[in-house]
């Protein structure tokens, strides 16, 4: 089948080099580069992200370990973030006429 393509004139000059570096035209060059492309591309109804699934798996164990530490954290109760004002007012006047 003919067909026209418009193709970035870069990556032109470099198929037309490299088919010549090998013997071949241009037209064999382009028809195996698009098989290959093809043998390669994930069929229909496929996502091609599904494949990276489960490569991360070990980061869940540490993702564990980090949301308890920052549990643990969140547990402490910090003294000085639960004195009242009236009470911290009435130390700083206290200290202040001592």
């Amino acid at each position: 089948m003919k067909t026209t393509l418009e193709i970035p004139d870069t990556i032109f000059r470099r198929a037309k080099s490299k088919a010549a570096e090998q013997g071949i035209p241009l037209r064999q060059f382009v028809t195996e580069a698009v098989e290959d492309k093809l043998k390669t591309a994930p069929a229909a109804g496929q996502k091609p992200w599904i494949k990276h699934i489960g490569k991360l798996k070990d980061l869940h164990q540490e993702t564990v370990r980090i949301s308890k530490v920052i549990e643990q954290a969140f547990e402490e109760v910090d003294p000085e973030m639960w004195v009242p004002d009236f009470f911290v007012n009435e130390t700083a006047a206290t200290e202040k006429n001592d």
